[in-house]
């Protein structure tokens, strides 16, 4: 067996509508999920036991133990198909930790798909969701590696078809936990609009209109904590983005912009850098080696 190695792609919510608290603890929710071109790496090579070492600039503060997704969801594969031999997975983390961008629900779902082909479970990313559902919310929807409309508690996903867009991703200095966001909501409930219009411009490339109905439910209840959020969304309108919202349980905030202003909009608003979503084939994703320009 030969190590194997793929991008695992960071996301964005162009909308988060939350329908209410479900008996098992977690929320049914509505969104539309796109992957970006923001990435860590995964590797995954043989070995006897189960292991992970983690590296890059985004390492800090992700736990390399027994909590680590990636290494539960090898756990869990390995438990669910007998594996008998063991891997070591290596994670490049690029993207900003408790951020509202999936970072570790999408290493998660890249260990889960590499170390299918390493071990040769011939399960597939059908025969893997129901592994990934278990994971967390986001799993499901970052294994499918495309856009996806995604209900339930996440682990109802429906593939979309978009056009590239282009936007403009400005993270913060510190986390959201989902489990607070989720948490502070309960506290404030208030669920947004039938999404169907603002999905069915998503899906005609309509860009001011999609601009204009972007929408979080996790988004007061979290800028009332920090309100930086608010005042970074409307830093961003101010010089021409076409709207701009807080991704997930946050507090990174995105940015829809044209691709030609996109670069524009990220120089006039520091720390900021821009992406493509879903990723462009072939092209790297436009951002420093640094992770996120965090300031």
């Amino acid at each position: 067996m030969t190590a194997r190695g793929a991008p695992s792609y960071a996301k964005l919510n162009v909308f988060l509508r939350v329908l209410g608290r479900r008996d098992d603890g977690y929320h049914d929710i509505e969104t539309l999920l796109l992957p970006i071109s923001l990435a860590d790496h995964v590797k995954v090579e043989p070995s006897d036991e189960l292991t992970l070492s983690l590296e890059g600039a985004a390492a800090e503060g992700v736990p390399a133990d027994d909590t680590n997704l990636s290494l539960r969801a090898a756990r869990a594969l390995a438990a669910d198909v007998g594996a008998t031999s063991g891997a070591h997975i290596t994670i490049v983390k690029r993207i900003p930790i408790a951020g509202g961008l999936g970072g570790g629900s999408a290493d998660a779902a890249t260990t889960l798909l590499l170390l299918d082909d390493l071990w040769g479970t011939g399960m597939g990313r059908d025969g893997l969701l129901r592994i990934a559902a278990e994971l967390g919310s986001d799993v499901p929807a970052l294994l499918l590696a495309e856009p996806a409309y995604v209900r339930g508690r996440g682990e109802i996903v429906e593939p979309v078809l978009l056009q590239t867009t282009t936007w403009v991703v400005r993270p913060f200095p510190f986390g959201v936990s989902s489990a607070d966001a989720y948490a502070w909501w309960d506290d404030d409930a208030a669920t947004g609009p039938d999404p169907g219009a603002l999905i069915a411009a998503a899906e005609a490339g309509n860009d001011e209109l999609l601009g204009s109905a972007l929408y979080n439910d996790l988004q007061g209840p979290v800028a009332t904590r920090h309100p930086e959020i608010a005042e970074m969304v409307a830093a961003f309108t101010d010089v021409g983005a076409r709207g701009a919202v807080m991704s997930g349980s946050g507090p990174t905030v995105v940015a829809l912009c044209s691709f030609a202003s996109g670069q524009d909009v990220a120089d006039a608003v520091p720390g900021s850098f821009v992406v493509d979503a879903p990723p462009r084939p072939l092209m790297p994703a436009r951002i420093d080696d640094e992770p996120s320009g965090v300031v």
